[in-house]
């Protein structure tokens, strides 16, 4: 048996302990193999090397957590306990994406949504498929906000197929892209949500923040932009090559779509079904599918959408 102590310094022992030590309960009941021992500020491991070392890289762990919030909730622990077993990265888990524009903190709130700011870490090109309310695209803005505000891109490019979705476009009034914005209303809510009026007024004055039907991409090339195509499974094969080849240097782009709300006309192959077919083993392309269990609407949407799905598979297997 070895034993490992830790020094609680500058923090307040009932933020991080918890009332009665509770929160160090929950740690030991998740090690019962180990001793743990709170006196004073500090804290007394015993037990295997290898379940010492875990137990001290829990404490290490709720350390850094409460240095960056200043208090362990009971469901800090459960977090931390769930992400351990799951491999999953903690610190990802709780890194702030940016702050709203009501000082809401806003991050990635599933395991997947994590998943898909992790893969744009590490490649330009994102593809991010899921059925409505996974946040697909809400955490695809607050990325490209983040990249713009940390200056690692110049501009933001959001972009969407001009397809209608069973309603005309024909009888609107104006030009293509004042025909469309009504559509690209989501990505407007989301920008509302993380930067301020007259801030975002200004980005868009300026086109520091484009909003664009797909249809003005053509011929560009995108430098040091952070680029969103939304609604991909509404663009044709072609448009969707002619998308994916606008990227310049220095940008980053994610594309979102989802494959059971397709509009395109009958017969009509998807550009996005067709990417992700063609692209699935090319280095340096991340492939996120998101699914009901990442849904952060009503609690109901996540019926839904099971619903649904176990419908079409009852049909496909009818057929």
């Amino acid at each position: 048996m070895i034993e490992k102590v830790i020094k609680l310094e500058n923090i307040s022992l009932v933020d991080f302990l918890g009332v009665e030590n509770a929160n160090l309960k929950q740690v030991a009941d998740a090690f019962p193999k180990s001793k743990i021992i709170s006196r004073g500020n500090e804290i007394r491991i015993q037990g295997s090397g290898t379940d010492v070392l875990q137990v001290n890289d829990t404490i290490n762990y709720l350390l850094q957590y409460y240095n960056k919030y200043g208090k362990i909730e009971a469901e800090t622990i459960q977090d931390y306990l769930k992400v351990n077993d799951s491999k999953e990265d903690f610190t990802l888990k709780n890194e702030i994406l940016i702050y709203g524009t009501k000082g809401v903190a806003i991050r990635a709130k599933s395991a997947n949504q994590r998943l898909l700011v992790k893969s744009v870490l590490e490649n330009d090109l994102n593809f991010a498929i899921g059925p409505a309310g996974t946040g697909k695209t809400y955490v695809s803005v607050a990325l490209a906000v983040k990249a713009l505000k940390n200056k690692q891109v110049k501009k933001i490019i959001i972009t969407r197929p001009a397809v209608e979705a069973g309603e005309s476009l024909g009888f609107l009034p104006g030009d293509l892209k004042e025909k469309i914005d009504p559509y690209l209303r989501p990505i407007y809510d989301a920008l509302d949500d993380m930067i301020p009026s007259e801030k975002l007024k200004y980005y868009l004055e300026n086109r520091v923040i484009e909003i664009a039907p797909l249809a003005y991409m053509r011929g560009r090339t995108l430098n040091q932009a952070f680029i969103l195509l939304d609604e991909a499974q509404n663009t044709t094969i072609m448009q969707m090559k002619m998308f994916l080849t606008r990227m310049g240097p220095d940008s980053k782009m994610i594309v979102t779509g989802d494959n059971s709300q397709i509009d395109l006309p009958k017969g009509q192959a998807s550009g996005l079904i067709e990417a992700l077919s063609v692209l699935e083993d090319v280095v340096g392309i991340g492939i996120i599918k998101l699914s009901s269990k990442d849904v952060i609407r009503h609690r109901l949407v996540k019926s839904i959408i099971n619903a649904y799905n176990k419908k079409d598979t009852n049909f496909s297997n009818k057929i």
